[in-house]
């Protein structure tokens, strides 16, 4: 099986982009991220029609996830199971949803991006990922198939990075809390099997900020990632990040991340 995670960066604008990747490259199942649409304005049909069932959990003008697949989808959830934490004090978004594509149970997230280090939005970063973690631990057995893929705002090493240099105590993304939310989730039996695949290889980027040509600079960082339990993890055949649909004309600022898994 196919499995991939994209962050379009609005759907509405990428639809063309995403229907021609779509057909072209026919994964099993597509995570996709921030499709900042509502529910009802999402294009199911334009997708039924070319084969997937699909689950959307939008608010409008932000945020958004969606799962498509060919494989089949149900058990479909959106957002957490586990009920809000004690002092849990942040806002309801539209960041994470669940479905069963066929043999595998799959996860799509978008984690908050934390702004600065010194910004509340950081600290609801670091609470999402905890009651993340925790949702997970209850869920997911390391005997499952199962997959969480999304845009996770973190690069989890200096090799995710295109300038360790660039960043200091201050900058979000690879901060010490940050990546240790990030080990704690991937503590409770999930594999980074791309990373596994390609080991402490550079240049291997998910991003690229639109501003001062950073993709042609080839200045990026690694922040979109697929996670597999062991069974699923032993299977995975390849592992790759689609470059060329950055590319062109209005594309999202991120790549397509691919995983392929003899299931």
């Amino acid at each position: 099986m196919l499995v991939a995670t994209w962050n379009v960066n609005s759907l509405n604008a990428r639809l063309p982009r995403v229907e021609e990747w779509v057909a072209e490259v026919q994964p099993d199942v597509l995570m996709m991220q921030e499709t900042k649409l509502a529910d009802d304005k999402f294009p199911h049909l334009t997708f039924s029609a070319m084969g997937y069932e699909s689950a959307h959990f939008g608010e409008g003008r932000w945020n958004g996830v969606a799962i498509m697949s060919k494989v089949g989808l149900d058990e479909v959830h959106s957002g957490f199971y586990s009920d809000e934490p004690e002092g849990w004090d942040h806002p309801a978004e539209a960041r994470l949803i669940w479905a069963t594509c066929g043999p595998l149970r799959c996860a799509c997230v978008y984690v908050p991006n934390g702004r600065e280090v010194s910004n509340d939005h950081y600290r609801f970063k670091l609470d999402w990922l905890a009651r993340r973690r925790n949702d997970l631990a209850q869920r997911v057995t390391e005997g499952d198939r199962f997959v969480i893929g999304g845009d996770w705002n973190i690069a989890p090493s200096s090799a995710d990075v295109w300038d360790v240099d660039v960043f200091d105590e201050n900058s979000t993304h690879v901060s010490v809390p940050e990546r240790e939310a990030m080990a704690a989730i991937t503590d409770v039996g999930l594999r980074d099997t791309f990373r596994e695949r390609y080991g402490d290889a550079d240049d291997l980027f998910s991003w690229w900020d639109y501003r001062g040509g950073n993709f042609h600079k080839r200045k990026g960082m690694r922040i979109d990632y697929l996670l597999a339990t062991p069974p699923l993890a032993d299977a995975a055949v390849s592992d790759l990040i689609d470059r060329n649909a950055r590319k062109g004309t209005k594309p999202s600022d991120h790549a397509p991340v691919l995983a392929y898994y003899d299931v």
